[in-house]
Parts: C-alpha cells; structure tokens; sequence
C-alpha cells in the first residue's frame, strides 16, 4: 500500500504535463471508452449510417460522419488554437504596450511575415509589375482557397484563418489515422500531441499553408496505404499546388508502392501510376509562370534575386548560417545563426532515426524534405519548414513518458 500510495503524485505529475488529466477524453481510445460504457455503445451503434434512398438516406450518412468524428480531439486542436491566440494577443500587449480593440486586432498580430504575401494573391492574383510580381514564389491553392471563402466571410483575413483552422483539425485527424496503422492507440494519439506542441505549430493556426499542406501530404500518404493510389495521385497534385514539397511526394510514393509490391507477392498493379499524377499541380503553377512572366520558371529568377535561394551543396548554405552565429547582430545570430542549424541538426537526427525506426516510404519523404532545405545558399526558415516532417511525431510520441516509465526512472 505504501508503494502504490507513493507512486500516485507521480502518475498525477505526468498526466498533468501530458494534457490528461484536463483532456481525458482526448487520449482515451473510443473504443475503449464504449466498452466501459455501455451507454456510449448504445449511441454509437445508433449512430452508424444505415442503407437508405433519398434525402433520409443521405441524412443518416451525414450524421454517421459526424458521429465517427473523433470530437474530443478536435474539441484538443480548438482548445491549442484557442490558447496560442490567446497568448499571442497577451504577449503583444505587454510587449508592445498597445490595445488591441476588437477581435479582428488578435488575428491583425498575425498577419505579418509572408501571410500579407497570400492575401495579396488572394485579393489580386500574380502580377507581372510591382512589388507584387515578387510573389510568384509562393503557390497558388492556399490563396485560391483563401479568396474563395472570402466571398462568404466578406473578409480575407477572417477567410486565412477559417482555411487554416479547418486544414490544421484535418491535419491532426488524418496524423491519427495514419498513426493508427503501425502504432498503439496511445502512441497515435500522443503523436497529434507532439504536433501540435511542437515550437513551430503555431504556422498551423495562422495565414501560412503549412496546415493545408500537412493535411493534403497525410491524406496522400493515407490514401496510398490503403491502396486508393487515384486518391492519394489527386491530393498529392493539390499538395505540389501548394508547395514544391509536394514533388517529394512522387518518390516516397513510389517507395510505398515498392513496399505494397513486395508484401502482395510481387505482382504489378497499374494503379501504382497515379503516383505520377502528384506532379500535375506542380505543372498547374509553371502554367501560371508562364502566363504571367512568359516563363514557367520565372519563379526560380525572383527566389535568386529576392529570397537569395538557389540550389547548391549543402554545405554551402550550413557555412553561411555558422558564420552568421558570429558575424551577425545577436538577434540575427540567434534567428539565422543558432535556430536554424538547430533545426537542421534536428531533421538529420529524425531522417536517421526515421530509417532506423519507420517505414521506408516516411524516410524517403524526411530525406526528400531535408535535402531540399539544406541545398540552397541561404538557409532560411528551416524550424517552420520542420513542421511537415510528421514522423518525427510518431518517433517522438514512442518515447514519451509514461506514469510507469517515470516511477521507474525515478
């Protein structure tokens, strides 16, 4: 009795920092919680969708979807949106020591870096003069989106941040699912927890198109593990219209396909050619280029002369960020300097690990990603750039601690 007595702060501890004990329905697995409770069982099964015609046919399926939503962690990805918006608008107060009046004024705070890029897009389209023609560089679904729900939210600000709350609740369902087929339900929920705590998830709340990117990338990657390769080609071609890392799709892609082919006994299946398809929205924006510029890598030009990217060893760019740790102002030492070779050393240890660890198509795409940041002449942007990397999720929610391995460590 004494060993157990004494083992409870501890368990309390770690609940606590996990997120438990404020969200237990969160890490409770549905099915566990239905089997404990009967009631819940009851509902569920009333809530399946039942072989129907017409509009009571189409009612029951739609409330069938909605009852296999998993709402207590979108209830979880609200409640982190809710709080990082919270205390950013804090932060800005105090830092600043400025009002913010209204509720358009806390999402105002956000709106700086490249997201005033998209709603420009969003508002005008790519322009060929101007400041504005510098904006080629960045893709187009994301702002398309943007500009098509701001004809109903009359706002294209509101309309960033609507597009990013719903692809940032995708993005953490589909990182569950996907989870799910290799990992314990423990471990698949504890990996939407690490995403969403990691230090650069709050790119997932804002106008950036990380989360639209995360959630089509997974959506691929789900899509190809359960052998839908039209669906996964199609939301890999809206990945790559979103971001060049959408190319990087093709190669893990056709790694997966390799690992289906050995696993079904070697035999060939032409589906396993749509994987090609993801490069169709990479071709949708050189078409674009092409129409504004007369030159579908016109892109490629304003990367070089603005952002100074372009493709070299990537040595070349580790160099540039080791010497602005000692040749820069302090601030830019830490931002261009220490913080970025951080997170470069970080994605290298998670690609090894990765190959180590996980399945050989995730380690392709940690590879593909890592390469693509690091061979540049200037390195930039790398920890929002880590935060596609969603197995290094997954490795991370396998070493979590748990109640049992802290009494032990202790």
């Amino acid at each position: 009795m004494a060993g157990a007595a004494a083992s409870e702060p501890g368990e309390v501890l770690v609940s606590a920092l996990c997120g438990r004990v404020a969200c237990r329905g969160f890490w409770e697995t549905p099915a566990r919680a239905r089997k404990t409770n009967p009631e819940m069982k009851i509902r569920h099964e009333r809530s399946r969708p039942v072989a129907a015609k017409g509009v009571e046919g189409r009612r029951d399926s739609d409330a069938g979807f909605l009852a296999r939503l998993d709402w207590p962690l979108v209830a979880f990805l609200l409640a982190v949106k809710a709080l990082v918006l919270l205390v950013g608008a804090q932060s800005f107060i105090l830092y600043r020591n400025q009002r913010l009046g209204s509720l358009f004024g806390w999402l105002e705070i956000w709106n700086r870096w490249d997201a005033p890029h998209y709603l420009d897009i969003a508002r005008d389209g790519y322009l060929a003069e101007g400041v504005e023609g510098r904006w080629i560089v960045f893709y187009p679904l994301y702002p398309w989106l943007v500009r098509l729900c701001a004809f109903v939210l009359q706002d294209r600000l509101l309309a960033a941040f609507f597009v990013s709350t719903v692809a940032s609740v995708a993005a953490g369902l589909l990182l569950l699912r996907l989870a799910r087929r290799d990992e314990a339900e423990a471990t698949a929920r504890a990996s939407v927890f690490f995403l969403f705590i990691f230090p650069t998830s709050y790119f997932l709340h804002i106008g950036y198109t990380e989360s639209l990117f995360l959630a089509l990338a997974l959506g691929s990657f789900i899509a190809a593990r359960e052998g839908r390769w039209v669906l996964g080609g199609a939301l890999g071609a809206l990945a790559s219209l979103t971001r060049v890392n959408g190319l990087l799709l093709i190669p893990a892609l056709a790694v997966e396909a390799f690992l289906q082919y050995r696993e079904e006994g070697r035999r060939w299946r032409a589906e396993w050619l749509w994987v090609l398809f993801a490069g169709a929205g990479f071709a949708c924006y050189l078409l674009i280029n092409a129409y504004v510029f007369g030159n579908p890598f016109a892109f490629l030009d304003a990367q070089d002369v603005y952002w100074y990217k372009s493709l070299t060893w990537p040595w070349v760019g580790l160099s540039e960020n080791w010497n602005a740790v000692w040749g820069r102002e302090p601030t830019e030492a830490q931002m261009v300097g220490w913080q970025e070779l951080f997170f470069v050393l970080l994605g290298f240890g998670g690609t090894i690990w990765c190959w180590a660890r996980l399945r050989a198509s995730y380690a392709v795409w940690m590879s593909c990603n890592w390469l693509l940041w690091t061979s540049t002449k200037f390195i930039l942007s790398v920890p929002r750039y880590t935060l596609i990397m969603f197995p290094l999720y997954i490795l991370f929610a396998r070493r979590r601690f748990s109640p049992r391995s802290l009494r032990q460590s202790f």
